[in-house]
């Protein structure tokens, strides 16, 4: 479904951890989504976890957009728990880790 990059960390080294690199143009929503699915040992269409319970993906998204931002990002990461874990966004990347 996507062509971003997985990293799992080794669950000896202080927990599980997920680092999903995002393609060009798609939109950090999607990614989150994709990495907690990850995390989660989920499919993201089928995943028991849903985003917009958590967070708002229009907003999320619209944090991230050149074009809201008039071409300078003013945020260079955005986090939130669910379910126990730290989700960490950045323009390239998303990480999901325990809390």
């Amino acid at each position: 479904m996507t062509d971003g990059r997985i990293r799992e960390s080794d669950e000896r080294q202080r927990g599980r951890r997920v680092r999903y690199e995002r393609p060009e143009g798609e939109p950090p929503s999607i990614a989150a989504a994709t990495a907690l699915a990850r995390y989660n040992d989920e499919d993201v269409t089928a995943a028991s976890t849903q985003l917009y319970d958590y967070v708002d993906p229009e907003a999320l998204d619209a944090l991230f957009d050149d074009t809201c931002t008039r071409g300078s990002r003013s945020v260079a990461a955005v986090e939130f728990d669910v379910d126990g874990v730290r989700v960490t966004v950045r323009p390239d990347r998303v990480e999901v880790a325990p809390n």
